[in-house]
């Protein structure tokens, strides 16, 4: 698992290229995501309560890929800078309707590309099916502690 990053305006650049790349638990504290993907798929936990409230952008460059966003229940997602070519699509099946102190910036483009928003249950079954949470599982058992990779803002 990644150790964390300190804040700073320097964008966090993430790649997945032909591959899957997970960043899960408290894994982050920048304001900024670069995530660059090429027939890959990308998971990034923003649920976070490191990372602090407000605007957070994610410039995205995504060719026939998935980049999957776990984010908070209440989070607002503006993808309106989002340039999309061909079969290219944002979903986000539990939108709130009246949103919280987060706002998640999407720009950049997609070709054949998706971008997945999940919240709630989904967020957690998406951490949970990896293998990430399955070794944080197994140290917080060791460390005595709850697991973070299944929901970093559950206090425990």
């Amino acid at each position: 698992m990644p150790t964390p990053q300190t804040h700073s305006d320097a964008p966090v650049r993430i790649a997945a290229h032909r591959g899957v790349t997970k960043r899960l638990g408290h894994w982050t504290t920048a304001r900024a995501v670069e995530v660059r993907a090429h027939r890959g798929a990308a998971v990034l936990d923003l649920r976070s309560p490191r990372i602090p409230a407000g605007e957070l952008r994610i410039t995205v460059d995504l060719d026939r890929a998935t980049l999957t966003l776990l984010v908070p229940d209440d989070a607002a997602i503006d993808d309106w800078d989002l340039h999309r070519v061909g079969r290219a699509r944002v979903t986000d099946p539990e939108r709130p309707d009246t949103p919280g102190d987060r706002r998640i910036t999407l720009t950049g483009t997609l070709r054949n590309a998706e971008v997945r928003i999940r919240r709630r249950g989904l967020a957690v079954l998406t951490a949970m099916c990896s293998r990430e949470y399955w070794v944080d599982l197994r140290r917080a058992h060791r460390e005595g502690r709850p697991p973070t990779v299944v929901d970093p803002a559950h206090p425990g």
